[in-house]
């Protein structure tokens, strides 16, 4: 009787130990391989051009009735796959059609839970799916990662989860990194000259992933837990102040969010990737139509500081007229009223008496300038349906939500309440006090934009927006998506001569570094930062800026090293902007033309004057004939930039 049971038992088990341990799945085009490995434990590694990059520690999800996942489970199935298609974004910032074409695998086990992996060129990526009929309580994921040794990483570097996620990026070894050094996501690691640049994909009803060091080359994955008692300590921040003991109550039958490697064997290729919209959750709304890209003239950098008028300025209907005056001589479409047009730790429904908003409303229609306004998240969430209801009423385009500062499960769960309802109302909407992008833009297509960027607000109080953070953001914080990081100033500094001003603000840098901005970072809603006044002084500027799209179909880095320097080329229809940004280093860079079609073209170009280093607003308007396949020399000042416009003749 007990030979016949072991007998039987062998044979239930049969179909599982057949299945081999050890699986590979390759990128399109081979140079990158992820080995797979299932025994007690699913682990896994991955190599750029047989040099190995990263390697999985432990990997699992805990849950709060004893289970984890991906511990000891029986392999139910192996199955490869295929993905082939070409995505048409709705809003496009990097690229009109993104080829979405890669290689799959999916790990299935008799626990009801399962495994996807992702090989692309330009990356990989791993998420968790289960099939449980019951709702599920996680109490935490197991995510810990290793380098080679001699990796390096850029690191966001967080004092709490209670954040911005507005970080400088500080180069570090990552043997120096411990157990207290908490960082946000996207982090970028150096590992056998490979960048890896890890982050997160459709993060929805579940927490956002930060990570720590752990010593020896390791990191491992944290999240914040489910809010069991908040408290607003200011008019806006409104901290957790206990926690549950799990990250998250959800569906016990769903997909879980990516994690996300990017892996590119130069800088340029992290640029160029669009992976984590690829692995964004598909387009939810019906209708699109209606959402509008474009420009925005904004009041808070400049303080409302505008002059040469006959009223006195500031949160009033004559300031914000003479902003959609000067938005629609200049093709602008949209003006936000930033803070100050209610009153703070107030309902959102009623402006202060300085402020009629239906009215400017209905003057920026005549204009052809839409409106905006911002709001703190928490007011707005507690009357969301009465606030979205009433600004479609009033004629209002869009609402800017800030000072979320987080992103426990509660808080994302806010970020698509706020999404849905917007679109319901055909609102646009820009996350601030945010967290990084996540896909978000594909699943909800009127969340057009979004902070989480140390961006140039920050030089009205402090000396950390430099050059070189300039060229930093796009091979990290810009990889994941759109960043509302503000540019445009038009009183710009050089290092010995910057100061904060919080009401005159300037810029670290020179003019030409500014206007390049608006071709090498991402935005479908880009903001024109300075006073209008200054705008209008420095028209030549202005025009040039006006005429960037704030969408693209193509984009090719030409040259590029992180935080040093970076060239790059940007399509829309048939013209191109050329755009390079340096830090405080003088550069001189090759331009060869090649990228473009056959053909002669007029080339328009804005470069640092002969005298930016002593005096940054120093600038050159050139005008040049060119073809396809000419190279030309540029020279950037400390802390430059250089830009152009090329049509074809």
């Amino acid at each position: 009787m007990k030979k016949s049971l072991l007998v039987f038992a062998l044979l239930m088990l049969a179909p599982a130990l057949a299945w081999p341990k050890d699986y590979k799945l390759a990128s399109p085009d081979g140079k990158i391989v992820m080995n797979v490995s299932v025994g007690t434990e699913i682990n896994w590694s991955a190599t750029y051009e047989g040099r190995e990059v990263i390697s999985t520690a432990s990997t699992g999800m805990a849950l709060a009735d004893g289970r984890i996942l991906g511990r000891n489970e029986r392999l139910r199935r192996a199955t490869p796959g295929k993905i082939n298609q070409v995505l048409e974004p709705v809003v496009a910032y990097k690229k009109s059609k993104s080829p979405d074409i890669g290689n799959t695998l999916v790990l299935s086990f008799r626990s009801g839970f399962s495994i996807q992996f992702r090989a692309y060129n330009d990356g990989v990526a791993y998420r968790y799916e289960t099939a449980f009929r019951d709702e599920i309580t996680v109490k935490n994921e197991i995510a810990d990662f290793r380098f080679p040794a001699g990796s390096t990483a850029w690191y966001p570097l967080e004092e709490s989860f209670m954040s911005h996620n507005e970080r400088i990026f500080i180069p570090t070894s990552l043997d120096t990194i411990a157990d207290k050094h908490l960082a946000s996501l996207p982090t970028l690691f150096k590992a056998n000259d490979v960048n890896v640049l890890f982050t997160e994909a459709d993060i929805e009803d579940y927490p956002g992933m930060w990570i720590k060091g752990a010593g020896s080359g390791k990191i491992t994955g944290v999240q914040p837990g489910y809010p069991e008692a908040e408290k607003l300590f200011t008019d806006r921040d409104f901290y957790v102040t206990e926690t549950k003991d799990y990250i998250a109550k959800t569906k016990g039958t769903r997909t879980f969010p990516w994690r996300v490697f990017i892996i590119a064997g130069n800088d340029g290729q992290l640029v160029e990737s669009d992976m984590v919209f690829r692995l964004g959750a598909p387009n939810r709304l019906s209708d699109t139509k209606w959402i509008k890209l474009g420009k925005v003239a904004w009041d808070w950098w400049n303080s409302c500081n505008i002059y040469g008028v006959d009223f006195e300025s500031g949160i009033n209907n004559d300031t914000y007229k003479y902003y959609i005056d000067f938005a629609s001589e200049n093709g602008i479409e949209y003006i936000v009223l930033d803070e100050g047009w209610y009153k703070i730790g107030t309902s959102v429904l009623k402006s202060v008496p300085e402020i009629d908003v239906p009215e400017l409303c209905r003057y920026g229609a005549e204009k052809n300038v839409g409106v905006m306004l911002w709001v703190v998240w928490k007011t707005f969430w507690d009357e969301i349906d009465e606030a979205c209801a009433l600004y479609e009423k009033w004629g209002v385009k869009g609402i800017k939500v800030d000072f979320m500062q987080r992103d426990d499960q509660k808080i994302v769960n806010f970020y698509y309440e706020a999404a849905r309802k917007a679109a319901e109302h055909k609102l646009l909407i820009n996350f601030h006090g945010s967290y990084k992008p996540d896909g978000m833009q594909r699943t909800y297509p009127n969340a057009i934009t979004r902070e989480g960027v140390r961006g140039m607000e920050n030089s009205k109080w402090e000396r950390t927006i430099t050059p070189e953070h300039d060229v930093i953001l796009p091979f990290t914080r810009m990889v994941t998506g759109p960043m509302d990081y503000t540019p445009g100033a038009m009183v710009n500094m050089d290092r010995a001569n910057f100061n904060p001003q919080f009401t005159r603000p300037a810029s670290q840098g020179t003019r030409v570094h500014q206007m390049a901005l608006y071709v090498v970072f991402e935005s479908p809603l880009q903001m024109l930062a300075d006073s209008p006044s200054n705008y209008m002084k420095e028209q030549e500027c202005t025009g040039f800026i006006v005429k960037v799209p704030v969408v693209w179909d193509d984009i090719r880095v030409l040259d590029a090293k992180t935080g040093d320097y970076i060239l790059l080329a940007r399509r829309s229809g048939s013209e191109w902007f050329v755009a390079g940004l340096t830090d405080w280093d003088p550069r001189r860079l090759e331009l060869d033309l090649s990228f473009l079609p056959e053909g002669s073209y007029e080339m328009d170009i804005f470069q640092d004057g002969v005298n930016a280093d002593k005096h940054a607003q120093d600038y050159k308007h050139v005008k040049k004939s060119v073809k396809a396949g000419d190279k030309m020399t540029i020279e950037m000042a400390p802390g430059g930039g250089w830009v152009a416009r090329i049509k074809p003749l």
